[in-house]
């Protein structure tokens, strides 16, 4: 039997060598491959709010990845998450969000839930998602949302600097609200590894690793 392969639908080059590196750590002789359109994200950016058109182009990536022979999909980017939803339910293998893992495992610690990020964009889309996982658990859940305003643009326009700190400034103000946070966006993971230990009052926790280990879990 050939290797299973795993697509990945990115909306964003900077998020290649993260999930390589998280492949290489939890899955093993699996076989990947990138599918990446920069032009989604920033219409989303632009547009404030995920347009049906756009909407359209991440279904036909996903059924391109499918296409191209992958046998799970992974799909790295929380702004376009009803889109992802959507091709989902046009495929016939398995189309995963990548924080889908991250919202249950949210759940299942505490009903303080935090949720921060760097765009209105993703924000919301994350939040809503972490209320309807919920509602599935059964669970009660309080969301509160965080949005560091001005840190994305700080990031796009080369100071990492000034966005680390507006972000880890953000979550410091937002550990003593919640019982544990969810990072919207994969690209405040590296934040959370400068906080010290005595930093980090509560779990914070980030997609990208688990979401791999889930999908190591479900499907390899």
């Amino acid at each position: 039997m050939s290797a299973k392969v795993l697509g990945f639908v990115h909306t964003s080059a900077t998020l290649v060598p993260l999930f390589q590196q998280l492949s290489n750590e939890f899955l093993q002789g699996i076989e990947t491959f990138n599918i990446v359109d920069d032009s989604l994200i920033k219409d989303v950016i632009k547009k404030g709010k995920l347009m049906p058109n756009t909407a359209a182009r991440v279904v036909s990536h996903v059924q391109a990845a499918e296409n191209a022979g992958a046998d799970v999909i992974l799909v790295t980017c929380s702004s376009i998450g009803a889109a992802i939803e959507t091709a989902a339910t046009l495929s016939t293998v398995p189309v995963i969000r990548v924080d889908q893992a991250m919202a249950d495992e949210a759940v299942q610690i505490s009903s303080k839930i935090g949720v921060i990020a760097t765009l209105p964009t993703t924000l919301e889309p994350t939040s809503d998602l972490v209320r309807r996982r919920a509602e599935l658990a059964g669970k009660n859940a309080t969301i509160t949302s965080k949005l560091c305003e001005g840190a994305f643009e700080a990031l796009m326009s080369g100071d990492s600097a000034k966005h680390d700190e507006m972000v880890a400034k953000a979550l410091k103000e937002l550990m003593k609200e919640v019982d544990v946070i969810v990072l919207a966006q994969a690209s405040m993971a590296r934040v959370v590894d400068g906080l010290s230990a005595e930093e980090k009052l509560v779990p914070i926790l980030a997609s990208p690793a688990i979401a791999m280990k889930k999908l190591a879990e479900l499907y390899f």
